[in-house]
C-alpha cells in the first residue's frame, strides 16, 4: 500500500471510529415491570397461575397491590419460580398508621426494596390538618423504613394536583415535596394521572431531581381540555384508559428524562382493561421495541 493512500486509509478508519463513539446510543426501558392490579381479578382467582402468566409475557418485575392472603415466604417462593422479582408493593393509609413494622418484615421477605402507600381517604384529604398529618406520618414511616433499608414513597392520582383551601391555595403535591425528607419520602409519579391532571412530569423531574425511583406507564385516549384538566380526576377519565403506546403521553419526551428523575422501576398498569392479560401484553410490547 502506497504512503498516501495508508495515511488515508488510516485518517478515514479514525474519523469512523470517532463518529461512532460519539453518536448517542439508543435507550430503552429496562426493565419492565407491571403493577398486579391490572390483573386482579385474576390474582383473586388464581394467585399463582396469574404471576406465571405475567412472567410469559416478558414481564422482570412486578409490584403488589396485596396478597390475596398468601404468605410473604410463599409469595417469594412463587416469583423465584417464575425468575421474577418485586422490587415495589402498594400498602393502604391505615398500613402506615396500624401494622407498619409487619409491612417491613414481609418486604424483606419477599424481596421488596420499594413500600408505597397510594391513596388518602378524601375525608382526611379534605380536613384542616389532613395533608400536614399525611406528611408526618409519611416522614415517620419513611424514616424507620429507611434505618430498615427500605425506601418509602408515594403514588399520586390527580387530586394532589388540584388547589387545596387547607393549604392556602396549594397543591398538595407540591406541599409533600416540600415537607417531607426528600431521602426517606419518594414519589412513584402516575405518569397517566399527572398529565391528566395537565400538569408536566418532565418539570417536576427538573425541580425534584432523584425524587422518582418509580413509575407508573399508563395511557390515556382522550385528555382532558385544558380548562377541564385542573378539576379532572380518575374517575371522569377512567373510559379512557388504554394500552401503553396507544394513547396521548408523550413516552419519548418523558423517558428521555428519566435519569435526571433517578427512574429505576417502570410499572405497567391499566386501572379498568377488558382483558388483562391482553393489555399487559399490548403494552410490553410496545415499551420492549421503545428506544428513546
Amino acid at each position: 500500500m502506497k504512503r498516501r493512500t495508508f495515511i488515508g486509509t488510516t485518517v478515514a478508519a479514525t474519523l469512523a471510529a470517532k463518529t461512532s463513539w460519539a453518536a448517542p446510543m439508543p435507550k430503552q426501558v429496562r426493565p419492565i415491570g407491571v403493577q398486579l392490579y391490572t390483573v386482579r381479578d385474576s390474582m383473586k382467582t388464581d394467585f399463582e397461575g396469574t404471576i406465571a402468566k405475567v412472567a410469559a409475557v416478558g414481564y422482570k418485575e412486578v409490584e403488589f397491590a396485596g396478597y390475596f392472603d398468601h404468605s410473604p415466604k410463599d409469595i417469594r417462593a412463587i416469583l423465584d419460580k417464575n425468575g421474577l422479582s418485586a422490587p415495589s408493593c402498594h400498602v393502604p393509609y391505615t398500613t402506615l398508621e396500624k401494622s407498619w413494622p409487619e409491612a417491613l418484615e414481609a418486604a424483606h421477605i419477599i424481596g421488596h426494596k420499594l413500600i408505597v402507600n397510594p391513596w388518602i381517604e378524601p375525608a382526611q384529604r379534605n380536613s384542616p390538618d389532613g395533608w400536614k398529618r399525611a406528611a408526618e406520618l409519611f416522614n415517620k414511616c419513611g424514616e424507620s423504613a429507611h434505618k430498615a433499608g427500605i425506601q418509602f414513597a408515594y403514588h399520586n392520582h390527580t387530586f394532589e394536583f388540584q388547589t387545596a383551601e387547607s393549604l392556602g391555595g396549594k397543591l398538595p403535591y407540591d406541599y409533600l415535596l416540600a415537607n417531607c425528607d426528600k431521602n426517606n419520602v419518594k414519589m412513584e409519579l402516575d405518569l397517566c394521572w399527572i398529565t391528566v391532571a395537565g400538569k408536566d412530569p418532565i418539570a417536576y423531574f427538573n425541580n425534584n431531581p432523584g425524587r422518582f425511583p418509580a413509575v407508573h406507564v399508563k395511557d390515556i385516549s382522550q385528555l382532558p381540555s385544558p380548562e377541564d384538566a385542573p378539576t379532572a380526576g380518575p374517575d371522569k377519565q377512567m373510559g379512557f384508559l388504554t394500552e401503553v403506546g396507544n394513547g396521548k403521553i408523550p413516552w419519548k419526551d418523558i423517558f428521555a428524562n428519566s435519569g435526571k428523575a433517578g427512574i429505576q422501576h417502570y410499572f405497567v398498569e391499566h386501572d379498568n382493561p377488558k382483558d388483562g392479560f391482553a393489555s399487559i401484553k399490548t403494552s410490553y410490547d410496545f415499551l420492549s421495541k421503545l428506544n428513546y
